[in-house]
C-alpha cells in the first residue's frame, strides 16, 4: 500500500460521508443576493473533475429542479447565457483555463455568476471573485487528503446542491442528507480495505473485470454517475471504460456488438439495476443483459440498495470510487498518478 498508495487515495475515498457532512457545514454561512433567484436556466462550466459533481446532481434532480440544469464545459458560452442564466464557474483548483476563460463573456452578458472552487493559496478564480465582488463557494477540502477532484466529489456534489438551494432551483432534506451520511459510513465497513475479498464486493468485481474493456451501463437519474465512474476508471484505475446509457443505447448500440470478433474477449459491461426506475426500463435493462450475453460478451449486475436517488447516486460514487481504486491495485499502478495529463498540461503551456 505504501508502495502503490503514496497518495492517500484510499484515505479519500473512505471520507466520502465525511466530505458531504464537511460541505454543509461549511456552506452554513453561504449567502446570494435576491437577485441570484431570478433564473430561467443554470449552466455548470467545469473541467473533468470539476464537472462530475454538476453531472451527478443535474440527473439526480433532472424532475425536480425548477429550471434546466445544463452542463457547458469549455472555451465558450453558450449563446442562451443571458441575464437570466445563474453562470457557475467550477474549478476545483481555481485554475482551470478552459471555464475562467468565460468569465467575461458572461459577465458581458449580465449574467448572475457563481463559482465552486478549493480554499488555496494561488486560486485565480477566487480572486477573480474577490476582486469583482462576486458570491461564490470556497470550500476547504480537508477530509480530501490526495487532494485529487475525483476524488473529492462529496465537496463537488454538495457545494453545488447548497449553491442551487441558495438560489431557489432546488430543496435540500437535511433529514435524506444525514441518512446518506449513515449509509455511506456503514457501507464503508464493507467496501474498505481491511474487508477481505469474499466479503467485499468492490474487491470481488475489481478482479472480474481486471483485464478488460469495460463498459458502464444505467439510465435516468444514475447517468451523471455513469460518467463520473468512467472517470475515475480512467484516471484512478489507468483502465479503458466508457458507458451507455438506457434507453438509448437500445435505439443503436446493440448491432455493434457483433464486431469486432475481439469484443468476445476483451470487453465487459457492468449494469447498474435499481428499483427506482421506471419499470419498463427494469425491462430494457435485464434484456439488454441478455443481448450482451447472446453475444457472448461477459456482464455483471449491480444492484443499489438505496430507496432515494440521491441516496443511490451517492451509494454507487461510493462503491465505484473503492472499486477503481481495487482495480489500480491489481494494475500494479499508483492510482493518484496522472502522468499523461501532467504531460499534456506541461506541453499545452
Amino acid at each position: 500500500m505504501k508502495n502503490l498508495d503514496p497518495g492517500r487515495v484510499a484515505d479519500s475515498i473512505g471520507l466520502l460521508s465525511e466530505q458531504i457532512k464537511d460541505t454543509m457545514k461549511q456552506a452554513e454561512s453561504l449567502k446570494f443576493p435576491p437577485a441570484y433567484k431570478k433564473i430561467d436556466r443554470v449552466v455548470v462550466n467545469g473541467m473533468g473533475g470539476s464537472n462530475l459533481g454538476a453531472r451527478i446532481v443535474a440527473s439526480v434532480f433532472k424532475d425536480e429542479a425548477k429550471v434546466p440544469i445544463l452542463i457547458e464545459p469549455g472555451y465558450l458560452v453558450p449563446a442562451y447565457v443571458d441575464q437570466n442564466t445563474l453562470y457557475i464557474i467550477s474549478s476545483y483548483s481555481g485554475n482551470t483555463e478552459e471555464p475562467l476563460s468565460t468569465f467575461a463573456e458572461a459577465k458581458k452578458r449580465g449574467a448572475k455568476i457563481t463559482g465552486i472552487t478549493e480554499k488555496s493559496q494561488k486560486n485565480k478564480l477566487a480572486e477573480i471573485f474577490k476582486k469583482e465582488k462576486l458570491p461564490i463557494f470556497v470550500f476547504d477540502p480537508r477530509k480530501n487528503p490526495s487532494n485529487q477532484p475525483r476524488l473529492g466529489v462529496g465537496y463537488a456534489i454538495f457545494a453545488l446542491l447548497a449553491v442551487l438551494a441558495r438560489s431557489g432551483v432546488i430543496k435540500i432534506d437535511q433529514r435524506e442528507v444525514t441518512r446518506i451520511i449513515d449509509s455511506l459510513k456503514k457501507n464503508n465497513f464493507q467496501l474498505d480495505l481491511s474487508v477481505i475479498d469474499r466479503k467485499n464486493l468492490a474487491k470481488q468485481i475489481a478482479q472480474k473485470i481486471h483485464g478488460k474493456e469495460i463498459i458502464l451501463v444505467g439510465a435516468e437519474f444514475l447517468a451523471g454517475n455513469l460518467h463520473a465512474l468512467r472517470n475515475q476508471f480512467n484516471e484512478t484505475a489507468k483502465n479503458f471504460a466508457a458507458y451507455l446509457v438506457l434507453p438509448d443505447l437500445n435505439h443503436y448500440a446493440l448491432e455493434g456488438l457483433a464486431h469486432p470478433a475481439s469484443n468476445k474477449k476483451d470487453l465487459i459491461f457492468i449494469f447498474f439495476a435499481s428499483d427506482l426506475y421506471h419499470p419498463r426500463l427494469k425491462k430494457r435493462l435485464r434484456l439488454t443483459e441478455e443481448i450482451a450475453r447472446k453475444n457472448k460478451i461477459a456482464a455483471l449486475e449491480v444492484k443499489l440498495e438505496s430507496q432515494a436517488r440521491l441516496g443511490a447516486a451517492a451509494e454507487l460514487l461510493q462503491l465505484g470510487s473503492w472499486l477503481t481504486f481495487y482495480l489500480a491495485l491489481l494494475n500494479k499502478i499508483n492510482p493518484a498518478e496522472v502522468k499523461w495529463v501532467d504531460w499534456f498540461k506541461k506541453k499545452l503551456a
